[in-house]
Formats: structure tokens, C-alpha cells, sequence
């Protein structure tokens, strides 16, 4: 049985102060079955996170819950709404309202956020759902890629079983390399100048030769910025 504690420790901050003695009371005699009732409780402390997605009242979220439960559970949007409020279905019937209007009731509450909500995330993933069928199919293709008389059939088989199984791509990790400009490339830049304006001005005076410029080195690390040495 849900207990108070329980039920609070799950929800918002701010709904915590609604739940009493009475709701948990009210929640765990709703359903009669022991089987059922587990799953609902369990549903009931799986989706509060949704409580924060919309303004949606304590008293809904607790009908919603054991609606869509009715739901996944097999019952069709009338059974599952006749079962969540049956109180409520009694008196459309007593105060004479159409089948054709109660249906539209029905499906606008099928439809309403907080059902969607809570519907959305009861859904088992399909190929969860599906994993004992797809290991049959597999089993097959096995089968007859071994056992089949026909060459085109084991081939077709083979094939198959290399598309859907083959192990997933190594994703390739482009870099993005950006060349950061520091002060020791401002500065190489400016000597790399400087030497230039240097060696024009010594061809311009006659100092030195376009040859013998050309045929100079720089010594890394000693010599000061624009000496020049001749081979």
C-alpha cells in the first residue's frame, strides 16, 4: 500500500502539503486487485516529475495516472474512463446525456495535456517491446543462411544478418584547430620585418649585394634582432 511519506517524498515541494490520511486512503482502496494496484502505485511515484511540466492539480494527476494505467493495461478510452470515474459516468447516464456527447467527453480527456503527458511516458520503446520477436527473426535468417537449398536465399539471409548486426561505426572526430596568436609570434613577426626593412636599406647603400642577402642565415637564439651573417 502507498503511504503518505512515500507519496510526498516523490512529489513537488509545493504539492506536498495536499496529501493526507484521506487521499492515500482514497488512492489505495481505488483498485481491488493487489496486481494492479502495484503497478498503479508504482506509476504514481514514476511520473511526478510531469507535475512540473503545467498547473495541474493533485486530484488529476491521481485520475490521469490510473486512467492511462487502464489503458496500457488493454481497456479502451470508454472501459479505462467508465473505471477511473465510474461516479461520474453514473450520472451522465442519470441525467440522460447522449452516448455520442459522453464519447466526446471521453476523448477530450484522452486527449487533455496531462494524459498525453503521463501516456507518452508509460510507452514501452518498441524495440524493447519487440526484442523476443526480433531474436526469433534472427533465428530464422540463421536458419536459412545455414540450412536453405537455394543459393540466392542463403545469401539473401546472410545478408541480413550482416546489415542489422554489424557493429555500429566508429564516429570520426573532426578537429577544429585554430592557431591562437601569442606574444612570441607578435614578436617574430616584428623582427621578421624589421630584417627585411634591414636588407633593403643595405642594398639600397651598397653595404651588401642581393646576392650575398640572399646567401645570409640567421643564428636562433644569437644574434640580436636583424644581425645578418655571411656564409
Amino acid at each position: 500500500m502507498l503511504t503518505p511519506e512515500q507519496f510526498k517524498t516523490a512529489l513537488p515541494a509545493q504539492m506536498r502539503s495536499s496529501v493526507n490520511q484521506e487521499l492515500i486512503d482514497t488512492i489505495n482502496t481505488s483498485i481491488k486487485d493487489s496486481e494492479s494496484m502495484e503497478i498503479y502505485k508504482e506509476n504514481l511515484l514514476s511520473y511526478t516529475n510531469l507535475l512540473q511540466q503545467g498547473k495541474f492539480k493533485l486530484s488529476s494527476y491521481i485520475c490521469a495516472v490510473r486512467y492511462v494505467g487502464f489503458k496500457v493495461m488493454g481497456s479502451t478510452n470508454k472501459d479505462a474512463y467508465i473505471k477511473t470515474f465510474p461516479d461520474k459516468y453514473q450520472r451522465f447516464l442519470k441525467e440522460g446525456i447522449t452516448e455520442k456527447d459522453i464519447s466526446s467527453y471521453i476523448s477530450a480527456y484522452n486527449k487533455s495535456k496531462l494524459v498525453t503527458l503521463i501516456y507518452a511516458q508509460a510507452q514501452i520503446p518498441t524495440h524493447i517491446l519487440n526484442a523476443p520477436i526480433f531474436q526469433k527473426a534472427i533465428n530464422v535468417q540463421a536458419d536459412l543462411m545455414m540450412n536453405a537449398r537455394s543459393e540466392m536465399v542463403r545469401f539473401s539471409a546472410a545478408n541480413s544478418l550482416m546489415t542489422h548486426l554489424k557493429p555500429p561505426e566508429t564516429a570520426k572526430i573532426e578537429l577544429d584547430i585554430n592557431v591562437t596568436e601569442d606574444k612570441s609570434i607578435q614578436a617574430l613577426r616584428a623582427t621578421t620585418f624589421e630584417l627585411v626593412r634591414q636588407q633593403r636599406l643595405m642594398i639600397e647603400n651598397g653595404v651588401a649585394s642581393v646576392g650575398s642577402i640572399a646567401a645570409s642565415k640567421l643564428i636562433a637564439g644569437g644574434c640580436a634582432d636583424g644581425d645578418v651573417i655571411d656564409v
